[in-house]
């Protein structure tokens, strides 16, 4: 079990936190509701993890970053949580010793995914956390991007929208094998070891034109996600 201190002034999402997390491998050793609390539960328990919220009443929880590693004395790593797309407060939370920003609309799987792979000494970013620019015309794609085949590219479109092996399946009219063969391949080349990075890769750095990521056809408006490697 990997154990952790979750600092967030909204009840509800504490509370859901608290249920769902040791369901998935976490122990959720204390909570706080305020930027000094959870330094002070971090300082008293020394948690493998802390999940930071971005903004609490006493003020912005990149300020605290640093204070909440010195309290976990080099043994504690911090994944913030937030509400916005705010590419530049990515950059300081990860400058600050972040090792990880997440959205809090990624959904449960997705933040499991990230809290794992944090445990397991990734640095990690949730793509839905970082602004998509909307270039007036495509982008030429970079070198990085020569090795893809056309369908690799399409399916790196499908991962950043979200979607799930059977979505890209349907989508590209093949079979299922097909498609975890194309990621694969994709993930090689861009040298990356999930989906997850492959989507946040493709994001930060604009690899994609934005008629090459792929709208739902579903009535809800947006495809399933699916994060695992």
């Amino acid at each position: 079990m990997v154990d952790l201190v979750l600092g967030d002034d909204h009840a509800v999402f504490v509370d859901a936190l608290s249920a769902v997390l040791p369901r998935n491998g976490f122990t959720v050793l204390a909570t706080a509701g305020s930027a000094q609390g959870t330094v002070a539960d971090v300082r008293r328990h020394r948690p493998d993890l802390c999940l930071l919220d971005r903004y609490f009443a006493d003020g912005d929880g990149l300020d605290v970053i640093g204070d909440v590693l010195a309290a976990g004395g080099g043994s504690t790593k911090v994944v913030m949580l937030t509400a916005d797309r705010d590419a530049r407060g990515m950059q300081r939370a990860l400058t600050a010793g972040a090792a990880g920003y997440v959205n809090k609309m990624c959904g449960v799987q997705a933040l499991v995914t990230v809290l794992r792979r944090v445990a397991n000494g990734d640095v990690v970013t949730d793509p839905a956390a970082v602004p998509q620019r909307r270039p007036s015309r495509a982008r030429p794609a970079p070198p990085l991007m020569a090795p893809l085949t056309g369908r690799e590219r399409e399916c790196l479109g499908l991962l950043v929208a979200g979607a799930s092996t059977g979505t890209m399946a349907e989508e590209l009219g093949v079979s299922a094998t097909t498609v975890r063969t194309h990621v694969q391949a994709l993930l090689t080349k861009l040298g990356v070891h999930s989906r997850l990075e492959a989507a946040t890769f493709a994001v930060r750095h604009h690899l994609l034109a934005e008629a090459e990521i792929p709208r739902s056809r579903s009535a809800g408006g947006a495809l399933s996600p699916e994060v695992a490697p």
